[in-house]
């Protein structure tokens, strides 16, 4: 049963990355026919690395906030599937607390990076 939700989770968390990917594209401000400057070409993203490591961060949070529903979800379901036993209630109601635990912790850890951002 663990192998399933596990394998479940990851094809989510997988589909879930190739439909939200960021692509960026070189531009070309010249004539067209090569004789231009290279120097003229810009890329995409940005050369700081600031709001690299923000861009970053804000995919992670994404990421876990994404699994933690899907968590929550399993829950969920394995107390449906537990028939109301006590075993299931229990098990169900700690995979949330936690699950909610480790969304404090990635919060906490992100407004830790982004108050050192601030400051540097």
């Amino acid at each position: 049963m663990h192998t399933k939700i596990a394998s479940i989770f990851h094809a989510a968390l997988c589909a879930f990355s190739v439909v939200c990917t960021r692509a960026y594209a070189q531009v070309w401000d010249g004539s067209g026919d090569g004789t231009g400057d290279a120097g003229a070409i810009q890329t995409g993203g940005s050369n700081d690395i600031r709001s690299t490591l923000t861009n970053i961060l804000s995919t992670v949070i994404s990421y876990v906030g994404l699994a933690a529903v899907i968590v929550i979800v399993i829950a969920g379901v394995l107390l449906v599937v537990g028939v109301g036993t006590e075993e299931s209630r229990e098990r169900a109601q700690k995979i949330v607390l936690y699950t909610v635990a480790g969304i404090i912790v990635i919060l906490i850890a992100s407004a830790f990076v982004q108050f050192i951002a601030n400051i540097a």
